[in-house]
């Protein structure tokens, strides 16, 4: 009886799996990464350090890369922030126009803006680009709940970088200083 069950259960259980395990197509060309949640995207424009635009599904999205805060450069707002300019060119460096990235949702979908929320990684080596931001004192970290999976990493890197002097940190009084 055993012997019997076995192949079914390695069945089933591969009927599960296969889902999770492969990288497939859909009918509109864009791959689904392993996890549920993840998927790849197009990178349309650079908009500042922390907001992108991105290709998803033929649908452009603005995206708010979670977990952290750059200071500002486009704000109609806030005036121009010290390192502002740098955080931006730093990330159009990484994410050129047309560059692919994986991401995944947190598990709030969208700010109050109405900008998907997202961490992203760039698909040629998978650099976690949300925590590059904040290595290289670009972004300061930043958390909101629910998403705040990173939140105590994110926070050890700051300090890390601050301590350091990377970036912003060397050259501002903080994050959210105005460019003189």
């Amino acid at each position: 009886m055993k012997r019997a069950a076995l192949p079914i259960l390695v069945l089933l259980l591969a009927w599960f799996l296969w889902p999770r395990l492969s990288n497939t197509a859909d009918n509109e060309g864009t791959r689904q990464s392993q996890a549920p949640n993840e998927l790849l995207a197009e990178v349309v424009f650079v908009i500042d350090g922390d907001t992108i635009e991105l290709d998803i599904d033929d649908q452009h999205e603005r995206v708010r890369l979670i977990g952290i805060d750059t200071p500002e450069t486009v704000s109609k707002s806030v005036p121009v922030q010290c390192y502002g300019a740098e955080a931006s060119e730093a990330l159009k460096g990484l994410l050129p126009v047309g560059s692919l990235v994986r991401i995944e949702r947190g598990e709030e979908a969208r700010d109050r803006y109405g900008r998907l929320l997202l961490y992203v990684y760039r698909h040629e080596d998978d650099l976690f680009v949300n925590q590059w931001l904040i290595e290289g004192g670009y972004a300061d970290s930043v958390s909101y709940a629910p998403n705040d999976d990173y939140a105590r990493h994110f926070d050890t890197v700051r300090a890390e970088a601050k301590s350091a002097g990377r970036g912003l940190w060397g050259v501002c009084d903080g994050p959210d200083q105005p460019l003189e």
